[in-house]
């Protein structure tokens, strides 16, 4: 961003990036005001760049009639944007908690892009009496205290209602922890355009999936439509097995071969699948298989490694799992961890995976040769191949941490394999399916992972109708579009 920046800033005048910035984000937080004649805001000034933008949109909201008071947190601020405030009307405060328990509004501009390890401890009573005002709090790029570029929260941050950022998304606005400390997000266009490079990271909209959907066609039959075994359940989880099928029935392959001790299970629920008691090696040719849900210690994971086809490791398929077997595999492999999971075969803690969620997918990409999606309250899906960005999944539900709910997504990441979708593709399509399933399903309640499943057809309908256009628009619970280049930095 910082070189984006300073190759537009060398053909433009002195201040009229700054400018720019400050023009949306004013117009942001007029939306959110409501009415600007009369209403109270509190600028949290830092010495950088960001304090500057609040600076200048402060002054544009004190024209229109605010009442605009700065909080400068630092050793210097931005001066050419505080002569512009004190111009339009608004003062530095001389008691800042004052100003703030009557804010109606709170610009955070303390740090960008650069901050590191949390708020400095001077900020921290401000920041936490802006948050007891009750007043709405806006981030200026990002909330000051959370990592830009990983998502990391080291020590405290401004929890934010709303973030208006600019030029491109910022990691740390899409993944977890930070993501909950942004609120709702915004992009305002700044002019970056084809200034900006290949992002970290990006996320699939509606136009998007309906591009990758697979879609058959005329002289289609089940099995050129692709076939995909499921390697789950057992004794003491036949449930898994079925709710891995039912993912894989709504998932587009032609047909499913289940493999396992749980078939009499999956035949009463789902009567069209092939059942076959195993080896998986002798089950009959598939186009991918999926292994793993409920498995316990039943047998299969070597021979299905040994495949010459798409493979997805998953559940209790993970605990056996050696590197080098999979990096030396001729197909390509898809490992579906959660952070327990994850943190398991890093050798590391859940903690940590937690709060670093990009640099452990990357690293399990990386050290496996695999396609890994990361679960969780931020789904990650990274390529074994650094330079391709991570994907980000924008769909979901708090509701969708449920018992059952990633045997599902298994089955459905499987059936896009079979029916010939790339691994990266097919994981962040079915990731960003099953998390819409999830909000249809839900509604504002409890749901369990079978109605996931259920809803997954409905999901698929609403996504394939959208336009196969270009991509389009931001992240779910973000407004505004990225241009022509998907959302990301």
């Amino acid at each position: 961003m910082r070189a984006a920046e300073a190759a537009l800033m060398a053909g433009l005048p002195e201040g009229a990036l700054m400018q720019r910035a400050a023009a949306g984000l004013a117009g942001a937080c007029a939306g959110l005001l409501g009415r600007v004649y009369g209403a109270r805001v509190v600028l949290l000034v830092g010495g950088g760049a960001n304090g500057g933008d609040a600076l200048y949109a402060g002054a544009r909201l004190a024209r229109r009639g605010a009442g605009v008071s700065a909080v400068p947190l630092g050793a210097r601020i931005h001066q050419g944007g505080l002569d512009a405030l004190v111009r339009a009307g608004g003062r530095v405060a001389d008691d800042p908690f004052a100003v703030l328990a009557r804010a109606d509004l709170v610009l955070d501009g303390i740090t960008g892009i650069g901050g590191r390890g949390g708020l400095r401890p001077d900020a921290v009573p401000v920041v936490r009496a802006s948050r007891a005002s009750g007043a709405v709090v806006v981030a200026v790029d990002l909330p000051s205290g959370v990592d830009a570029d990983t998502g990391a929260v080291d020590g405290e941050a401004v929890r934010a209602d709303a973030t208006v950022t600019f030029g491109a998304y910022k990691p740390g606005l899409l993944v977890d922890p930070a993501r909950e400390y942004a609120g709702a997000v915004r992009l305002v266009d700044i002019g970056l355009g084809d200034l900006l490079p290949t992002p970290e990271l990006e996320a699939l909209q509606h136009a998007d999936v309906a591009r990758l959907l697979p879609v058959p066609a005329a002289e289609s039959d089940k099995y050129r439509r692709g076939v995909v075994g499921v390697v789950a359940g057992s004794a003491r989880y036949p449930g898994a097995a079925v709710l891995a099928v039912a993912g894989a029935l709504r998932g587009g392959a032609g047909a499913v071969r289940y493999v396992g001790p749980a078939g009499d299970a999956v035949l009463a629920r789902y009567p069209e699948t092939l059942v076959h008691p195993g080896p998986p090696g002798r089950a009959g040719r598939v186009q991918a298989w999926v292994i793993g849900p409920g498995l316990a210690d039943t047998p299969g994971v070597e021979d299905v490694l040994a495949s010459d086809v798409p493979v997805l490791v998953d559940a209790d398929g993970l605990r056996p799992l050696d590197p080098a077997a999979v990096r030396a595999r001729p197909a390509p492999t898809v490992l579906t961890p959660h952070a327990g999971e994850a943190a398991a075969l890093l050798g590391t803690a859940r903690e940590d995976v937690e709060a670093r969620r990009l640099e452990a997918v990357r690293e399990l990409a990386g050290r496996y040769g695999a396609t890994v999606l990361l679960k969780g309250s931020t789904t990650l899906v990274a390529d074994p191949d650094p330079d391709v960005p991570v994907r980000v999944n924008p769909t979901g539900t708090p509701w969708l941490a449920t018992a059952g709910s990633g045997d599902v997504l298994s089955g459905l990441t499987g059936s896009l394999l079979a029916a010939g979708l790339a691994p990266r593709d097919a994981a962040s399509t079915a990731a960003y399916l099953h998390g819409l399933a999830a909000r249809r399903a839900a509604r504002g309640a409890p749901l369990t992972a079978h109605e996931v499943a259920e809803a997954l057809p409905g999901a698929w309908r609403d996504a394939a109708g959208a336009p196969r256009a270009g991509l389009d628009g931001g992240p779910a619970g973000t407004e505004g579009g990225a241009g022509r280049r998907p959302p990301g930095s």
